[in-house]
């Protein structure tokens, strides 16, 4: 394979390739390495994630003594009276099995406001000195889409914050600056690219973050293509300015508005048709009426914006799905956008036909199958048996793409591919083949983005958007998946990842063994 000006140029024998080659060519002897197209994470808060590694880590804490005690040595490096932050903390895997709240904070940290958010994202804990910053007391109502946690018998703040609610404490942190952003998504990237990641869906809700990415692509560094899923509160501006899906470059463009109708299933805030099976008090949040959902997708729809709405429980995801039939009937081009449905994680039988006549793009995390063990307990045996279907949209010709949610789960697509053919347990999520799981990954996630002509597979003339992997994911067995090492990542024809063994196969023109390649 030959690339020229970050093109694929010509795909060959070694004697067709070697003969065009200039005599200063680079050329590698992949030595039975192989090479896929480059991998793209649909779903990830790329920012987020590197402005998290200066935080506190509670992903490993098995106990509550545990946060306690990683937050006492963030505190100590915390400066003077600042927020202590922290992030990752799940109670399934405490041993206590519940969340923390105030008084277990203001015993690690009594003097500067604490916020520790669940591994989800859709829930934080603030102590004693964070809920005073933020006048939140026993009279304080919860915004609409949210929910504010009470004592039973005091009617105290308890100081768990569900979804908007969060929304009370979160302006009062103060932000990065602007170089520390820069540090955190050079950090990200960094991540990213070794992965074998080149391109990410990147959801983004702060000017200041799109602002940073917009100055680093101007300075030419960004390793990898970006596509912003942007806050729906941008939608009208957007449409005022008049700018739609692809508004930008082949680093850095806007993709889709990121529209939010329910919660997680971890934090029981995922919006059910019927309650929980471990908490039968509760369906869940809505974020959004139907209505208000509606209008945001059919305005979306009419400047040309595609939609991206995190839905994960079955009445949350019918919710999507009625706001973009809607817009389908309405706008007359609405359905060639391909919209899509975040995580999609309950669907019944009726809600993926719906998917897939709707022409709806199902953007899935497949490891949520590895991670979430808890389905059966939430959901109850015959609910659990319609989370995470991976095979079933399959079958049904849906169009399906993978992300990670990153930092929710790990960045690594080797990881999410590995749980999608290998890791579905007895009861719920479903496998499918190596080739789909990549392809989820690759050709997919360019259909996504309207760039199935431009990239996604291994063909002359697409852009030169690579990974070359030390085994074969179609022949190595499902459980060894996520074993395959990424040896190289190459953008747009730069290598911008390579690895102590990829850097000893550069070769000379003598050389001629062949390079195997998947498309």
């Amino acid at each position: 394979m030959m690339i020229e000006d970050g093109h694929i140029g010509k795909i060959g024998n070694d004697r067709d390739i070697l003969s065009a080659a200039k005599r200063d060519t680079p050329i590698w002897d992949l030595d039975g390495a192989v090479v896929l197209p480059g991998f793209t994470d649909c779903h990830t808060h790329l920012v987020a994630y590197g402005l998290q590694l200066f935080d506190a880590d509670l992903r490993k804490a098995r106990s509550i003594p545990e946060i306690q005690s990683i937050l006492k040595r963030q505190a100590q490096n915390a400066d003077g009276k600042g927020w202590v932050l922290g992030h990752g903390w799940d109670q399934e895997k405490l041993r206590e099995g519940r969340f923390p709240n105030r008084f277990d904070l203001d015993a690690a940290v009594p003097d500067k406001p604490v916020c520790i958010t669940r591994v989800c994202e859709h829930v934080c804990v603030i102590n004693t000195p964070g809920l005073r910053l933020a006048s939140i007391d026993r009279n304080t109502a919860a915004p609409t889409g949210g929910v504010i946690d009470h004592d039973e018998k005091t009617r105290e703040p308890t100081g768990v914050l569900r979804e908007n609610a969060m929304n009370l404490v979160f302006p009062l942190i103060p932000p990065r600056n602007d170089a520390e952003v820069r540090k955190a998504v050079s950090l990200a990237m960094q991540r990213a690219v070794k992965a074998g990641l080149t391109s990410v869906h990147c959801v983004v809700d702060q000017a200041q973050h799109v602002r940073v990415l917009q100055e680093m692509n101007r300075a030419g560094n960004l390793k990898l293509r970006v596509y912003l899923l942007m806050s729906d509160e941008w939608v009208k501006l957007a449409a005022q300015m008049g700018i739609p899906t692809g508004f930008g470059d082949e680093m850095l463009r806007i993709q889709a508005v990121k529209s939010f109708t329910d919660g997680s299933l971890g934090a029981r805030t995922a919006a059910l048709q019927d309650p929980y099976s471990d908490a039968p008090e509760t369906t869940g949040v809505l974020i959004h009426s139907q209505e208000d959902l509606n209008s945001t997708v059919e305005t979306a729809a009419r400047h040309g914006l595609q939609v991206a709405i995190h839905a994960i429980g079955d009445r949350a995801i019918g919710m999507a799905l009625t706001a973009i039939e809607n817009a389908n009937l309405k706008v007359s081009h609405s359905d060639r956008l391909r919209h899509r449905i975040e995580h999609a994680s309950v669907l019944n039988p009726s809600l993926i036909s719906r998917i897939k006549g709707s022409k709806v793009i199902a953007s899935v995390q497949p490891h949520f199958i590895v991670s979430d063990v808890w389905v059966p307990d939430r959901l109850g045996a015959e609910r659990a048996h319609h989370v995470y279907p991976l095979k079933s949209l399959t079958r049904s010709r849906a169009t399906m793409i993978g992300g990670s949610d990153c930092p929710v789960e790990p960045i690594e697509p080797l990881k999410g591919i590995y749980a999608a053919v290998a890791s579905a347990p007895r009861g719920y999520g479903e496998c499918v083949t190596a080739q789909t799981a990549v392809e989820m990954f690759t050709k997919n996630a360019a259909y996504a983005t309207h760039e199935e002509k431009l990239k996604g597979t291994i063909e002359e003339g697409k852009v030169a958007d690579l990974v070359v992997l030390d085994e074969d994911p179609f022949q190595v067995p499902p459980e060894d998946l996520q074993s395959i090492n990424v040896l190289a990542t190459v953008v747009g024809g730069r290598v911008l990842y390579a690895s102590k063994r990829f850097r000893a196969m550069k070769a000379s023109s003598e050389q001629r063994r062949p390079v195997r390649k998947r498309s």
